[in-house]
């Protein structure tokens, strides 16, 4: 936000990191939990330093960490009576909603406020530009904060610092502002659900693909489970959430602190989706290979050009193709068992 209250769409977002929405213990209600006092159906006064129990993990590893806040409650008696009137009064804007998002952002701190619920009503009516003028303007943190384009109806995909556009949003194309790919491991809902089915779940290797096209294509990828009542992640979830972890280091390289390459994708043997980071340019294979080689097009090589495989110690051998291009030598042994791998390529254009 400018001195004016005008939309600031130029703040980045951190790219390629694995979010899960906080949850409370003793949780309530079904759905996605809350951070108390930031969009729930019930009301807690909490003292103390209890959030520190989870900020003060992330602070210690470099992350930054962000808090979701519902504008809308369902059934709010203040909301019900504003929405009755056409949204024509904002009793349960100022009584409500604005109080807790200041002391959100005054107690907590967040590196990111991730809007939602805003669907029904105008940013008028959540004078959404008033609280995102001080809070990047007069805010303890507005040299920091990033916040996405939830602000109002018809607000998403054309103001925010990045925006998320709508629920599991894939560009076709690289797009010019910062953006997010919002998704969930279980597919039919954001809360944990006790009836949900393993054929509901996204699999690894979908969460992969899912991850390296976001990446490619700029974005960042917040992926989503939903914790029991109790405060636990799922078995079924944690072993998912594990599997991306043993994933990324290896290939994590080629994900942390990237940029979209030239070129982010090709289908010259089989799918390839490029990344970079400096002069390196990194190609992902996001299935098994059916042949011992592999052509890609995009790279151009030069004398000094190496290829190798990410985990694998031995450089591979490649060769250069006309106009422009090079086919790779592919060891076998990696390609046994997987969910994609990463070609490393330096000295290349």
């Amino acid at each position: 936000m400018n001195q004016t209250g005008g939309l600031n769409c130029s703040r980045l977002q951190v790219q390629s990191t694995l979010f899960s929405r906080p949850s409370t213990t003793k949780a309530l209600r079904r759905g996605a939990p809350r951070i108390p006092g930031t969009g729930t159906l019930w009301t807690r006064v909490l003292t103390g330093t209890w959030w520190k129990t989870w900020v003060s993990p992330s602070e210690k590893r470099s992350l930054h960490y962000g808090l979701y806040n519902s504008l809308y409650e369902w059934f709010h008696p203040l909301y019900l009576s504003d929405k009755k009137t056409g949204f024509k009064t904002q009793e349960f804007v100022f009584n409500k909603l604005l109080p807790e998002l200041h002391d959100l952002v005054v107690r907590y701190k967040p590196d990111l406020i991730w809007s939602d619920g805003d669907w029904e009503a105008p940013d008028t009516y959540w004078n959404s530009t008033e609280f995102l003028a001080w809070l990047y303007n007069d805010s303890p943190v507005k040299d920091s904060v990033v916040t996405n384009d939830r602000w109002g109806a018809g607000c998403s995909c054309k103001h925010g610092g990045y925006y998320n556009c709508e629920d599991k949003y894939t560009p076709g194309h690289l797009p010019k502002h910062k953006w997010e790919k919002c998704t969930s491991v279980d597919t039919f809902s954001w809360g944990y659900r006790r009836t949900m089915q393993l054929k509901e779940l996204l699999d690894l290797p979908t969460i992969i693909q899912d991850l390296v096209r976001t990446v490619a294509l700029g974005g960042n990828y917040l992926l989503n489970v939903g914790p029991t009542a109790e405060g636990t992640i799922p078995p079924v979830f944690e072993e998912r959430l594990r599997g991306v972890g043993d994933w990324l280091r290896v290939n994590g390289e080629a994900i942390y602190g990237s940029q979209p390459w030239r070129v982010q994708t090709e289908n010259a043997t089989l799918p390839i989706w490029y990344t970079s980071k400096g002069s390196t340019v990194y190609a992902f294979l996001l299935s098994r290979p059916s042949q011992s080689w592999l052509k890609l097009s995009a790279p151009i090589p030069s004398p000094s050009t190496n290829v190798t495989l990410l985990g694998y110690p031995i450089p591979l051998k490649w060769s250069p193709i006309q106009p422009s291009g090079l086919m790779v030598g592919l060891p076998l042994e990696p390609f046994v068992d997987g969910h994609g791998w990463t070609l490393r390529l330096d000295g290349v254009k």
